[in-house]
């Protein structure tokens, strides 16, 4: 039952994306977000939908600007540049990596990423699309969240909540981390609808996310939801309700969590005891002195198999993962992969800040809550992870693109410096351009 429901999903978004190609883009956010094949049968665990969807939208996208006889528009922004320096740092550091194999097939696997980003650039050109795709991808994860937080309430608290298996957000950690960047997009959506119903429902939707995350038993997520939710709080328009309903949610989950649940968080404070975190510590070191050999190229994808393993035993050889997307990066792409990976990130929550304070000088709330709730969403990134080795997740990236996207339907005006404009459409400035060309045009015919 559950694999026909997957293709009848499939059908509906590739029937959808067909008619009109953007709504692809908001298909393959969902999918990506949701990955629904983890709950299908044998058969449709190993359906790509995924792909299938994406290989339609570019069809359709394709036979859309044959159609209207134009070319797409790929929107200029600095992060591009750099994104495309990054990825031929990654190329480079596979080249000297030193687990060749591995290397490669981690690179083809992390490029994959590219071109849905390219994608919803292209696509995505009104604040509706925009809206429609943030929508899909915080819907994706909340459904996960609301079986895991129902799970978690009837189990009484005493059993750990997952994410969607053989997915990126699978393990307790992930999925922790992906629900304090999901958070975000839930009040942004809740703020640009009226309708009550729905507005509660998005509200009991938050509650359940925040459950799931919790009872990850996530000490990393933990730290990534309360630096969101200080974000949450910053934002509101009532700030002392907000924080009394977050004293009061925290106070209840203090109440409800098992002590085994207490005593594991207790241990951020004193973590010097902690033999795990003395673990990942151990790690670090030897990422950190690798890269002091080599400070260029790194050790390629994957290299703390090679770097981290130490023997267990006679027979077996084992190795731990960095847990730090700051040391995974550093690591394994060197000085400069770390250098574009940062500026990438840290640029984006600038850019995001400017979105911010452009939306209060000029009353337009839309902007300020889209540029809000993504820094939200990224700041739970960062801080997540400090102990996650996420550096190259799928959510991340289409994260980036929304806030690329934002940043183009907020862009500069011809001849103005620093002002952004808030027109639904910026291909609407274009607009001007294209009609003056296909006068001359028919002048010349």
């Amino acid at each position: 039952m559950r694999d026909i429901g997957i293709l009848a999903m499939l059908l509906a978004l590739a029937w959808l994306s067909w008619r009109k190609p953007w709504t692809g883009v908001v298909g393959l956010a969902l999918l990506g977000a949701m990955h629904p094949q983890s709950y299908g049968g044998e058969w449709a665990a190993q359906l790509p939908v995924y792909k299938v969807l994406f290989v339609v939208t570019c069809l359709a996208a394709v036979l859309e600007f044959r159609r209207l006889r134009q070319w797409p528009t790929l929107p200029f922004d600095w992060r591009l540049v750099v994104l495309g320096l990054l990825f031929a740092d990654f190329a480079i550091s596979t080249w000297y990596a030193m687990l060749p194999d591995t290397a490669r097939g981690r690179l083809i696997e992390v490029s994959l990423l590219l071109p849905p980003l390219l994608l919803a650039l292209i696509l995505l050109d009104t604040r509706e699309k925009l809206f429609a795709a943030v929508v899909a991808t915080a819907a994706g994860v909340a459904l996960v969240a609301l079986k895991g937080g129902w799970w978690a309430i009837i189990t009484g608290f005493s059993d750990r909540v997952y994410g969607p298996s053989s997915s990126q957000i699978g393990g307790n950690n992930e999925f922790a981390v992906a629900l304090a960047m999901t958070i975000p997009l839930l009040v942004f959506w809740r703020r640009q609808i009226t309708d009550r119903v729905l507005r509660i429902t998005l509200a009991g939707a938050i509650g359940l996310c925040y459950v799931a995350a919790l009872t990850s038993w996530s000490r990393g997520g933990l730290l990534a939801l309360v630096a969101m939710s200080v974000l949450l709080v910053w934002h509101s328009q009532h700030k002392v309700i907000a924080l009394v309903l977050l004293a009061a949610g925290a106070a209840l989950a203090l109440g409800v969590m098992s002590e085994k649940w207490q005593a594991r968080m207790e241990t951020i404070g004193s973590y010097q005891a902690d033999q795990s975190f003395q673990g990942r510590l151990d790690s670090w070191k030897t990422g950190l002195a690798y890269v002091e050999r080599d400070p260029w190229t790194g050790s390629g994808f994957d290299g703390w198999h090679a770097l981290t393993a130490v023997e267990i035993d006679a027979e077996n050889i084992g190795a731990r993962d960095w847990h730090s997307a700051y040391v995974e990066v550093l690591a394994e792409h060197g000085v400069p992969g770390f250098a574009l990976w940062f500026l990438l990130l840290t640029g984006t929550l600038i850019e995001l800040t400017r979105m911010v304070a452009l939306g209060r000088r000029t009353g337009d709330p839309w902007l300020t809550d889209c540029g809000a709730m993504l820094r939200a969403a990224f700041v739970a990134y960062l801080v997540g992870g400090l102990t996650l080795g996420i550096a190259t997740w799928e959510l991340l990236f289409q994260l980036l693109a929304y806030a690329l996207v934002a940043k183009v339907l907020a862009k500069a005006l011809p001849g103005s410096v620093g002002i952004f404009y808030s027109q639904t459409d910026y291909r609407a400035v274009k607009a001007p351009m294209a009609l003056k060309n296909q006068e001359k045009s028919n002048l010349a015919r």
